[in-house]
């Protein structure tokens, strides 16, 4: 089995003026896949979701630069992650599809091994 990252990038302004039943509707959702996925002969071995770009500090240039918010403006930011154990790439692109990002999508890639 090969570790993959599943990453969810989202328009966080959808999130902040999202109702409490849409909310509840998401979380529902990663509920729902959280259970799904070992259907697919796969496990989640971790995953979060990760607070507004509001509460991001980048460092740049091996650290001697800091500045407050992401490094990047963009209207998709990484929301949250899975971090998922699948048999193949196949197995987890369909784990990647299944993976909710209601306001965006999902980037699935392998980590990298070093032996």
């Amino acid at each position: 089995m090969t570790q993959y990252m599943i990453l969810i990038y989202e328009d966080e302004a959808q999130y902040a003026t999202a109702s409490p039943e849409v909310l509840g509707e998401v979380m529902q959702a990663h509920n729902d896949f959280a259970a799904s996925v070992e259907q697919r002969g796969a496990k989640i071995l971790g995953g979060a979701a990760l607070q507004s770009t509001g509460t991001a500090t980048s460092l740049r240039a091996a650290g001697s630069e800091v500045t407050d918010g992401p490094f990047v403006e963009t209207k998709e930011v990484l929301g949250g992650y899975y971090l998922v154990d699948a048999p193949d790439l196949d197995a987890a692109l369909a784990i990647g599809k299944m993976c909710p990002a209601r306001f965006g999508g999902v980037e699935v890639r392998p980590v990298m091994t070093f032996e």
